[in-house]
C-alpha cells in the first residue's frame, strides 16, 4: 500500500508539472513568438474553414501525451504482456508545405511537425531476478528524452493520419524493494530507443456558440519500439516491442489560430 502511494504522489507530482509546462507553452506560442519564414499568401487562416491555405510562419504545437508500453519483463500470471503507463508531454512546429499536395485539404496546412517530447515510468517489478546478482523485486525509475519528426500522410478537415518517427535518449534506475534493509539503488543504465508508428486524429466540429469545442478531439497512435542500446545489457531486461495510445486530445494550435483570429476582428474595428 505504501508504494501505491508514493506512486500516487509521483504521478500527481509530474501531472502538475505537466499542466504548469503546458500553460508555459501556451504563453509562448502566442502570436508575437511566431517564427517567420518565406513570405506566402496573406490570407487570414480560420481552422474550421474548407479553403486551403498557406500559413505565413510556422506554428507552435504542444500536447500531454500518455501512453503504453509493452516491455517484456512485465507479463500476467498466464505469461501475457501487460501495458505499463508512460505519462510525457511533446511539444514541435507544424511546417507549412513548400508544394501543392492533394492529400492535405486542411484550414490549417501543414507538411509534417517536428519537435521533441519527454517521458516518465515509476513501475514496481514483482518479478525477482530480473538484475544480474538480485533476487528481489526491484523499482524502475524511467526518464526518456525524444526529438519526432511527424509527416502528414492524410489531412481533410477534422481529420488526419500521420507517420511519427521518434529518436530518444532514456536514462535507468533500478531500487531494491525492501523496506527493512531500506531501500538503494541496484543499477543504472543508459538506452536509445527508435520507434516507428501511425497516428490518427480527430477534430471535434466547431460550433458558433461553442467554438472552444474544436481544440479538442481524439487521437488514437501504435508503432513499434526498437532498443538500439540496452540499459543493462547482462539483464533480463528489453524495452523492445510494441505500444498505443488512445485517448482525448488538445490541439494548442486551434486555440492559437482562434487567439489570432480574434486579435485581427478586434483590430479591423478600430
Amino acid at each position: 500500500m505504501k508504494n501505491i502511494t508514493q506512486q500516487q504522489r509521483t504521478f500527481g507530482y509530474y501531472s502538475v508539472r505537466s499542466t504548469c509546462i503546458l500553460l508555459l507553452l501556451t504563453i509562448l506560442a502566442w502570436p508575437g513568438f511566431a517564427v517567420p519564414v518565406a513570405e506566402t499568401q496573406a490570407t487570414f487562416v480560420d481552422t474550421t474553414g474548407l479553403k486551403e491555405t498557406k500559413p505565413k510562419s510556422l506554428t507552435f504545437t504542444a500536447s500531454t501525451d500518455q501512453r503504453f508500453f509493452f516491455f517484456n519483463d512485465t507479463r500476467s500470471e498466464d505469461n501475457r504482456r501487460v501495458p505499463v503507463s508512460v505519462y510525457g508531454i511533446r511539444a514541435g512546429f507544424l511546417f507549412p508545405p513548400s508544394k501543392q499536395r492533394d492529400a492535405l485539404k486542411s484550414g490549417r496546412s501543414a507538411s509534417f511537425k517536428a519537435g521533441a517530447g519527454f517521458y516518465f515510468v515509476n513501475q514496481r517489478l514483482d518479478r525477482p531476478g530480473l538484475l544480474p546478482n538480485t533476487s528481489e523485486s526491484v523499482t524502475r525509475h524511467l526518464r526518456i528524452a525524444t526529438v519526432y519528426y511527424e509527416r502528414y500522410l492524410f489531412r481533410r478537415r477534422s481529420f488526419e493520419v500521420s507517420m511519427p518517427i521518434e529518436l530518444g535518449y532514456g536514462h535507468s534506475r533500478y531500487e531494491i524493494n525492501d523496506e527493512q534493509t531500506g531501500k538503494y539503488e541496484v543499477a543504472r543504465g543508459v538506452f536509445l530507443p527508435l520507434g516507428v508508428g501511425v497516428s490518427a486524429a480527430y477534430q471535434f466540429p466547431t460550433v458558433r456558440w461553442l467554438r472552444p469545442l474544436h481544440w479538442f478531439g481524439l487521437n488514437f497512435l501504435t508503432g513499434y519500439r526498437f532498443i538500439l542500446k540496452r540499459d543493462v545489457p547482462e539483464s533480463q531486461i528489453n524495452y523492445t516491442g510494441l505500444y498505443f495510445s488512445v485517448g482525448p486530445s488538445f490541439f494548442l494550435e486551434n486555440l492559437t489560430a482562434d487567439i489570432k483570429r480574434w486579435r485581427q476582428k478586434r483590430k479591423n474595428k478600430r
